[in-house]
């Protein structure tokens, strides 16, 4: 029972498969115990729950949190969260409010590039105003034949620096940290190797997480490539942190790994996954 994937998305953000097709998904490839990991909701929890029960499935609730971080986003996974937690839900909805008018700047800043109606298009993807996130750009701007892909769409336009990137700002580190010890849940670092933070910058960052309450950083992950699984286990070494391992799946042809799919973590470390499984 060791085949744990703790960073998934469905369609309540920015995923292809609904909560229950992605826990189905799990189960088909062997998956003992899968996270639903949305950004900055915990509305399909409730329905990957029933489906990982009916399964016989270990289910973790959990919730990926955008932060600001200086000039720098990073996400913060909470996992073993209570989803009813007032102060969760109250967070999470705050920083949901901002999404809305950063898309319509970033539609705006496609437009002026000779890609008009992309806010439209990428928000009927989206399904709801609330939802929509620069993936959904993405996959707009790849079926539309502007890009042959979504990663291209975020090395062209959407990605930091580019032209349709949009700077929002998130929620802190401490907040983000604080509504999911509220919650009852372990705070992971999401993909840490992803920021492109210097030696310096990310001792910082690291150094900070934990003094807040952090407790856990993703080794094994998608957004990682496998020659950096090493340097991440050292970090987690050095830290004490305990660690995760997520596909941060988010649908078929979307993702370097599908849930559950990815090498084991490094029998050195401690395992998130041993505050759940029995």
């Amino acid at each position: 029972m060791d085949n744990y994937d703790l960073h998934n998305h469905s369609t309540a953000s920015d995923g292809l498969l609904t909560p229950t097709q992605l826990v189905e998904l799990g189960a088909r490839l062997g998956v003992d115990g899968l996270a639903l990991t949305d950004h900055d909701t915990v509305d399909g929890i409730e329905e990957a729950a029933q489906a990982a029960a009916r399964l016989g499935m270990h289910f973790v609730p959990g919730v990926e949190v955008s932060v600001t971080w200086g000039d720098t986003t990073v996400h913060i996974v909470g996992l073993g969260i209570d989803p009813s937690s007032a102060k969760l839900r109250a967070g999470l909805q705050s920083v949901r409010d901002g999404r809305l008018d950063r898309a319509r700047q970033m539609g705006a800043a496609l437009e002026a590039r000779g890609i008009p109606g992309s806010f439209q298009a990428a928000l009927a993807l989206a399904g709801s105003e609330l939802r929509l996130s620069r993936t959904h750009f993405a996959r707009y701007l790849a079926s539309a034949g502007h890009v042959k892909d979504t990663q291209q769409a975020f090395d062209r336009y959407l990605g930091k620096g580019k032209p349709a990137f949009v700077a929002h700002q998130w929620a802190t580190l401490e907040e983000a940290v604080g509504w999911i010890r509220a919650a009852g849940g372990v705070a992971v670092m999401a993909h840490p190797g992803r920021y492109g933070l210097k030696p310096l910058g990310r001792a910082t960052l690291l150094d900070e997480f934990k003094r807040l309450g952090g407790e856990a950083i993703e080794v094994v992950t998608g957004s990682h490539r496998p020659e950096e699984y090493a340097t991440w286990r050292r970090v987690a070494e050095a830290y004490g942190f305990l660690a995760s391992r997520g596909a941060d799946y988010h649908g078929p042809g979307e993702s370097p790994a599908q849930p559950g799919q990815l090498p084991r973590l490094p029998d050195s470390l401690t395992p998130v996954w041993t505050r759940w499984a029995h």
